[in-house]
């Protein structure tokens, strides 16, 4: 995935994850509209304060993102076959660490975002479905750029809230980018386990590794 498309993405699911108190009965597609100009509305007033300082936008990402997003559901789809063969320990870390290099590259691209023009498409979602996909097209240089959320209604702290489980750029969904990605880094691990037994415990946590050298030096992936 090209800078351009992170840029795009981060944006947006940055607004859509910023902290909006969704009713379950109304539209998904309103809960990201109303996010989206409330928060690009705020960026937009501390735009030099966050280009003096770009650290003190990790706080409010950190701060935004989890209400919004199914980190867990993200990441298993992201991991495919082999979330079933890791163990818990795996699982928990590779979310975390996997939810912090989402929230750092979100982050620090933000900082990109200089008024581009946004377009509400339909949102595609059954009446009665706990599922929608809110379809939205993003303006850049003379492009139009589709950005579709997958979004789905669940449990969160007591309330049934929409959150983000995928996000689709160009027609090119984030899960599929990275299952890709994890499956080479498991498989690049599990070569140099010792022990046949031991591949694919040693491929996964080559994985984890991976994502904790990106989150330290905070390299965007």
């Amino acid at each position: 995935m090209n800078k351009l498309s992170w840029i795009l993405c981060s944006i947006l699911i940055y607004c859509l994850l910023s902290g909006a108190h969704a009713n379950p009965i109304e539209d998904p597609q309103q809960v990201v509209k109303q996010t989206t100009e409330a928060v690009l509305s705020e960026i937009g007033s501390r735009k030099a304060e966050l280009e003096a300082n770009p650290t003190l936008i990790y706080p409010l990402v950190e701060r935004t993102m989890t209400p919004r997003f199914d980190a867990e559901r993200f990441t298993r789809s992201a991991m495919g076959r082999f979330w079933r063969k890791a163990t818990q320990e795996q699982q928990a870390a590779i979310i975390h660490e996997f939810k912090q290099l989402l929230m750092r590259t979100y982050a620090l691209s933000l900082l990109n975002y200089s008024g581009q023009k946004i377009d509400y498409l339909p949102t595609r979602r059954r009446a009665d479905a706990n599922k929608a996909l809110v379809q939205t097209q993003f303006h850049f240089n003379g492009q139009t750029i589709p950005i579709n959320y997958r979004m789905v209604l669940a449990k969160r702290e007591a309330q049934d809230k929409w959150l983000v489980y995928d996000v689709i750029i160009d027609g090119i969904s984030l899960i599929t980018n990275y299952r890709s990605i994890f499956n080479n880094r498991i498989r690049e691990g599990a070569g140099k386990a010792q022990n046949p037994a031991d591949r694919i415990r040693v491929g996964i946590d080559h994985l984890i590794n991976t994502l904790k050298g990106k989150n330290a030096d905070n390299t965007p992936s």
